[in-house]
């Protein structure tokens, strides 16, 4: 009998088409999300709260391997580095970890969780994505939502350049590490094929879309007013991604690398497919 695998996140970006693929090579999976209601179609889903202790047990009773996101807080550790040792207490061998490019090996909040995987987990991996493309057509991300209502982005990267990558590529490399035998036991540094600005970006979905997009070049205090007018997030998480952008301006995120390839076997998706593709969201 195949393992089971613990998805949390399972509506998300990555967790949903993970799920979905894992389900699909024979996997049991177990869907986790703040929702009662599955994600899709499943005899086995729980709800899942990171913030809520009670909800732990029963999502990895049971469960081999898990896949584990967080979304959007200070520290994170805080709640998922006691939720792993329980975890690992009850019998689960293999942690696949949605980390990020931009945030090492034992860094504050995610970078705890990544050094404590490899220090404690049997088997592991580390998924480092750079910044997703899907950033640009979700209203609910701030980049997302500033094209659809004024038709630019704000950032205080200047010109450095990032290897923006799509989510589906980040899901078939998480799928890989969660299916393959033997454990992969690394960190996968994953981008697209290619490393672009943000006037880049802005100038592809200009021409896809036929409406004008530009790329305003701000000052990190205001970037930070922009973010938070623009989607209410905390003050502090908001001045965490302004800190996020200097060191896209300062280099730290120009590199692509092979990793979707080399794991997946195919080649990552292209922005200008990805632009092609959501054309309609910024019309």
């Amino acid at each position: 009998m195949k393992p089971r695998i613990l998805v949390t996140g399972a509506s998300g970006n990555t967790g949903r088409p993970i799920a979905e693929a894992l389900a699909s090579e024979g996997f049991r999976v177990r869907t986790a999300t703040r929702s009662t209601t599955p994600p899709f179609p499943s005899t086995d889903h729980v709800r899942f709260d990171w913030t809520d202790s009670t909800s732990h047990d029963a999502a990895v009773d049971g469960v081999d391997r898990m896949y584990l996101l967080v979304t959007a807080m200070v520290d994170p550790s805080l709640f998922m580095i006691p939720f792993i040792e329980r975890a690992l207490a009850r019998g689960v061998r293999r942690v696949v970890l949605l980390g990020a490019s931009a945030i090492a090996e034992g860094s504050p909040g995610l970078g705890q969780v990544h050094r404590f995987l490899r220090e404690h987990a049997p088997e592991w991996s580390v998924l480092q994505p750079s910044w997703f493309m899907q950033n640009f057509s979700n209203p609910q991300n701030q980049h997302g939502a500033s094209v659809r209502r004024d038709g630019l982005l704000m950032t205080s990267t200047d010109k450095g350049r990032v290897g923006f990558v799509d989510a589906a590529d980040i899901a078939a490399v998480g799928v890989r590490a969660l299916a393959d035998e033997p454990s992969h036991d690394t960190a996968h540094v994953i981008t697209g094929p290619q490393a672009l600005s943000y006037d880049d970006i802005a100038a592809e979905m200009s021409r896809v879309s036929g409406r004008p997009i530009r790329h305003v070049h701000a000052g990190p205090e205001e970037v930070r007013r922009h973010i938070q007018e623009g989607t209410g997030m905390p003050e502090a998480y908001a001045n965490l991604l302004v800190g996020l952008d200097m060191t896209i301006r300062e280099g730290a995120e120009d590199r692509v690398t092979d990793t979707v390839l080399r794991v997946t076997g195919r080649a990552p998706r292209t922005f200008e497919a990805f632009a092609q593709a959501h054309a309609d969201v910024w019309r």
